[in-house]
């Protein structure tokens, strides 16, 4: 093989996994070495002697084709060493907690919406139905902007919001971590709902002053699984910008939108969302893998938006009258499963045990090739994770997925007690359940923890990570002050009594 053909094969190489382009450029060394032999050994070998063998080794060891065969196995090591994924870590995160002036109980809730004046009798109704089923406890918190009355939903009250949040959680999770916003090399942030000019990733690189060369995404319109799109896309950029922090900031703005009308597929919303926010900070500096909590062992993101029924089942839109709002369908559910089902078929041959993925592949081969009447095995993921966090988007996704996965009570309490006492944080979720299984200190040196995100398009999004060491100290978290009188039990119906919240005169 001449030179030039090999140096291609190397660019070329080089532009593969890393695994496929190690066996590619290993595999051309020994077509080298046998050029190498064609060409200065075998004229030699009619008339060879011991002192034309003696010479030849000389020659061949010397030979430019066997330096250059050298060359190409020490580029290949390189090469291979150089291009292998870096490692992830999360160093650590922080939660948003609310002041406690914005905890609204479910009495305080329904009563404040009867007294906004835009709710018909039927709406009002249909809500307070919809809060005694939902999940939720006595304590989930709404931004000041729709606790005063009248309910003030303006863009300055919404920055308002989004700015205690951001700047709670960024401040809190620079502070545990010990890095300066200097160091942080790329920035993400998404909210769903909201998307200011200029971008919240402007306004946190303006208040912490971070260096002008920083990667900065602004995420917007992705639904409550952007959190995990934002770790994939971290995880990406993490891999080109090297020796670097990334900071992500997952959020949604209650403020602007709270629906006010009477169109009850948008009524949903009002009964589940409530304010919070996250910031993760992850790493690929190797220095940094020893005060790491986790390392992210795998992303799969599932996206079926190009079918009909899934684009549609949750949109923002205007009702009759012009009220914005979000519409959840009566399909969600059904959607749902169906993209659950496509993103565990893509992950579970990543982490389940070779017997369940034998077990699976039986079922499909029955099925599709003997067109025998079996029912699809599901797999059993608690045999590959110990720990899951699905979003605590409401009770009937945390009851639909528990029956699916067979998961435990035990399994599904960090998602349950999230739902009750925070409510559904949109994106931020998935980080407050995470921080309730630091909090009740059940995670291990290394357990791995699958995170399950929905999203609207519709999305499902899944992360694993490994812990890297036992977690007995959680420190500073939103679940500091309610964690010894947690879990608790919630019934399927909690009937509100409106009279036990006296409206302050």
């Amino acid at each position: 093989m001449e030179y030039r053909q090999l140096v291609r094969t190397v660019k070329q190489a080089t532009r593969n996994h890393a695994g496929l382009m190690y066996h590619r450029l290993v595999s051309h060394i020994p077509h080298v070495l046998v050029v190498t032999v064609l060409v200065v050994v075998a004229p030699q070998l009619s008339t060879l002697t011991p002192e034309k063998a003696r010479a030849l080794w000389n020659t061949a060891v010397n030979a430019p084709a066997l330096a250059m065969a050298c060359w190409a196995a020490a580029l290949a090591a390189y090469t291979y060493a150089s291009s292998r994924p870096q490692p992830v870590y999360l160093v650590d995160l922080a939660g948003y907690k609310p002041p406690v002036e914005l905890e609204a109980s479910r009495a305080k809730t329904i009563v404040h919406f009867s007294r906004c004046g835009r709710f018909s009798e039927q709406s009002m109704a249909f809500q307070k139905r919809m809060l005694e089923r939902s999940g939720l406890g006595e304590a989930t918190h709404f931004p000041m902007s729709l606790i005063r009355l009248p309910v003030d939903m303006c863009d300055r009250t919404a920055m308002e919001e989004s700015h205690a949040v951001i700047f709670g959680v960024v401040d809190e999770v620079l502070r545990k971590t010990g890095v300066d916003a200097g160091d942080v090399g790329v920035l993400i942030f998404n909210s769903s709902l909201l998307s200011p000019t200029p971008s919240f990733t402007s306004l946190i690189v303006n208040r912490y002053r971070f260096r002008d060369d920083v990667v900065t995404h602004n995420l917007s319109g992705m639904g409550c699984s952007a959190g995990i799109i934002a770790i994939d896309l971290a995880k990406r950029l993490l891999q080109v910008h090297r020796n670097t922090y990334a900071l992500v900031v997952s959020t949604e703005n209650i403020t602007l939108n709270a629906y006010m009308g009477n169109n009850r597929p948008m009524l949903v919303t009002n009964t589940l969302f409530r304010v919070g926010g996250a910031a993760i900070l992850l790493t690929n500096r190797a220095g940094d893998r020893a005060r790491s909590k986790y390392q992210l062992i795998h992303t799969v993101r599932t996206h079926r938006g190009a079918h009909d029924q899934s684009y549609g089942c949750v949109t923002q839109e205007e009702d009759e009258v012009g009220e914005v709002g979000v519409s959840l369908s009566k399909e969600l559910m059904a959607v749902a499963g169906e993209a659950l089902k496509t993103n565990i078929t893509t992950l579970g041959p990543l982490i389940l045990p070779m017997s369940e993925q034998l077990r699976f592949l039986a079922t499909v081969v029955l099925k599709k090739v003997f067109r025998a009447q079996v029912k699809a095995y599901l797999p059993d993921f608690k045999l590959a994770l110990e720990h899951f966090c699905i979003h605590a988007g409401g009770r009937g996704v945390l009851d639909e997925l528990e029956n699916s996965l067979k998961l435990s009570p035990w399994h599904m309490e960090p998602s349950r007690m999230t739902l009750y006492r925070f409510g559904n944080t949109s994106s931020s979720s998935l980080w407050y359940e995470l921080a309730y299984c630091e909090a009740k200190r059940r995670i291990k040196k290394g357990d791995r923890v699958w995170q399950i995100a929905f999203g609207s398009g519709f999305k499902c999004n899944s992360a694993v990570w490994r812990a890297l060491r036992t977690i007995d100290d959680a420190g500073e978290s939103p679940w500091t002050q309610d964690v010894h009188v947690l879990p608790v039990d919630v019934p399927k119906v909690v009937p509100i009594d409106e009279t036990s919240y006296q409206v302050p005169i």
